[in-house]
C-alpha cells in the first residue's frame, strides 16, 4: 500500500484535468476541422458546432466556479474567449459566415496553452 500526500494527488488530479480539457478540445478541433472541408451546411458541420459549443458551455461553467483555482484574469480570458466561440459557433450555424479558422485558431491556441 502506497501513500500520497494532498499536494501529490491536487497536483495528478490538476495534470488529468488538462489532459481531459486537451483531449476535448482536439476532438472538438477535429470535428471543426472536417466540417471545414464538408462545408458549413453539412451535418459534420452542425455536429461539430454543437459539440464545440456544449464544449465551451461547460469550461464557461467551470472557470466561473469560485472553486477554480486559476488566477481571476485568466479565468475571466477564457470565459472571454468562450463567449466569442459560442458566438462564432452561432454565426456559422445561421449562415452568415462559413470560415471555421477563427475557431480553429483559438482552439489550437487554449489546447496547446494546457500543455
Amino acid at each position: 500500500m502506497y501513500s500520497h500526500s494532498y499536494s501529490e494527488t491536487s497536483v495528478d488530479c490538476e495534470a488529468h484535468a488538462r489532459g481531459a480539457e486537451a483531449e476535448a478540445l482536439g476532438r472538438s478541433m477535429e470535428l471543426l476541422e472536417k466540417a471545414q472541408s464538408k462545408g458549413a451546411r453539412s451535418p459534420e458541420a452542425a455536429e461539430a458546432l454543437h459539440v464545440t459549443r456544449q464544449l465551451w458551455c461547460m469550461l464557461i461553467d467551470d472557470l466561473g466556479k469560485k472553486e477554480n483555482l486559476l488566477p481571476p484574469e485568466l479565468r475571466a480570458s477564457l470565459i472571454s474567449i468562450g463567449i466569442w466561440i459560442i458566438r462564432e459557433c452561432e454565426v456559422i450555424r445561421q449562415g452568415d459566415n462559413e470560415n471555421f479558422k477563427g475557431i480553429l485558431d483559438v482552439t489550437r491556441m487554449i489546447k496547446e496553452g494546457l500543455s
